[in-house]
């Protein structure tokens, strides 16, 4: 294992150059989890070969981490040599290397590799493995401080492909979701790794997606998605205050719900045979006692690139259209939605299927094909002002890209990668 890591510093090491300092993206998809950066005085279009590169690394491994980035250090995770190790990077602000560290074995089953973004708190990172080992380290020096192996203190049951899950800090508690019994969703002690509560009455296994926080019934609760459910949790005791029903493919719905003035919808990238849509809106009552459905849709079907609601539209790319050969020309297609009625308003190929994030009044998508995009939003219609292509990394191009202070993170493979946007 030592041999491993010194190979790993040497070849990050030499691989590096320089950029200036960063503002904190410090979780993923951005500081309140819902893809959106606050930042001004970007690029408003890139040069034909797209922003300058400030600097890479290379010898991340495999997997699909995103950048974290907090307090001057950059942030992610990847699987690496035989022993299949979990490695938790930090890098400078010029992309140097700080210190890595192990946090267990990594997801070796199908679609190897790191699947955690790492979440930063303050003088502290936590990580999820694809095995379910939640793991606190000192986030200055990488020193571990504690470790939890989820499955087996909470009896969980893991998934096909790996529990793929950000976890979320909430005041004291590291929120994960291990699928045990009684124990969906847990809250750990943030500082020691000691249980805080379970999700008592309720025993589903997870469904690849990352918790987020809203607000609903006049307080603040956990909203995420799970094997046969969307649920809302109370933070404080981890009460089941809401449960909606939903079935899925495969047990999938790793995109995270929207949830906005009691409507709350949920999109999965798998059809079901017995019933097509993939993506559906529900109304809640004020108190999230009952709801209805109001609509189904089955174009905006996002399988793992996350979602973007803005100004009452939902923004995101539709999946692998299973059982509709009429459909076939719309796949990888970029769809914006009405969140109240469901109306299809625009759609467009853009970089084809991916993950998106925003910023400000411009979307950030990045395709599976390799494509980063700057793309200008309804009301007139999606427009692409610039791309570029990413040619270093390796694998699928999974991660979701990041923003802190004036610069593009994008994580791909084995590489990072740093570019400069802020606006001249």
């Amino acid at each position: 294992m030592r041999s491993t890591l010194a190979l790993i510093i040497l070849i990050v090491t030499l691989s590096s150059a320089s950029v200036c300092c960063g503002a904190d993206w410090a979780q993923f998809r951005g500081p309140n989890r819902d893809g959106k950066s606050a930042e001004t005085g970007l690029m408003k279009s890139w040069p034909a070969g797209g922003p300058e590169l400030l600097w890479s690394v290379e010898g991340l491994g495999v997997g699909f981490s995103s950048a974290a980035i907090a307090d001057g250090l950059v942030y992610t995770t990847g699987l690496i040599g035989k022993e299949k190790q979990g490695i938790l990077f930090a890098f400078d602000i010029d992309g140097h290397l700080k210190w890595i560290a192990s946090y267990g074995q990594e997801w070796r089953a199908s679609h190897h590799g790191a699947r955690t973004t790492p979440t930063v708190d303050g003088d502290r990172v936590y990580v999820f493995s694809g095995y379910g080992n939640a793991v606190c380290f000192d986030a200055k020096t990488g020193k571990q401080i504690w470790a939890v192996d989820t499955l087996e203190k909470f009896k969980g049951k893991n998934l096909k492909w790996g529990l793929s899950e950000s976890v979320l800090v909430y005041d004291n508690k590291v929120i994960c979701t291990p699928g045990g019994q009684d124990a969906t969703i847990v809250a750990l002690d943030k500082m020691t790794g000691e249980t805080i509560w379970t999700t008592k009455g309720l025993s589903e296994k997870a469904a690849y997606c990352s918790a987020i926080i809203v607000e609903a019934a006049g307080r603040e609760l956990i909203l995420s998605n799970v094997q046969k459910s969307i649920v809302f949790i109370d933070p404080v005791d981890g009460k089941v205050v809401c449960r909606v029903p939903h079935e899925k493919r495969h047990d999938l719905a790793a995109v995270s719900p929207i949830y906005d003035k009691g409507r709350l919808y949920v999109t999965t990238g798998y059809e079901r045979e017995d019933f097509p849509d993939r993506a559906f809106m529900f109304e809640l009552s004020a108190d999230l006692s009952s709801y209805t459905q109001k609509w189904s849709d089955r174009n905006l079907d996002c399988h793992h690139g996350g979602l973007i609601f803005l100004d009452g539209n939902i923004h995101g790319t539709n999946s692998v259209i299973y059982g509709a050969p009429s459909k076939e020309k719309d796949r990888g297609t970029w769809f914006c939605m009405d969140l109240v009625t469901g109306r299809l308003n625009y759609k467009a190929k853009l970089v084809g299927k991916g993950s998106v994030i925003w910023a400000e009044g411009l979307l950030y998508c990045y395709g599976e094909n390799s494509k980063m995009g700057l793309v200008r939003p309804p009301p007139t219609g999606y427009e692409i002002i610039s791309s570029f292509e990413i040619t270093k990394g390796s694998d699928e191009h999974w991660a979701h890209p990041s923003i802190s202070n004036g610069r593009l993170y994008i994580r791909h493979g084995n590489a990072m990668m740093a570019y400069d946007i802020r606006g001249k």
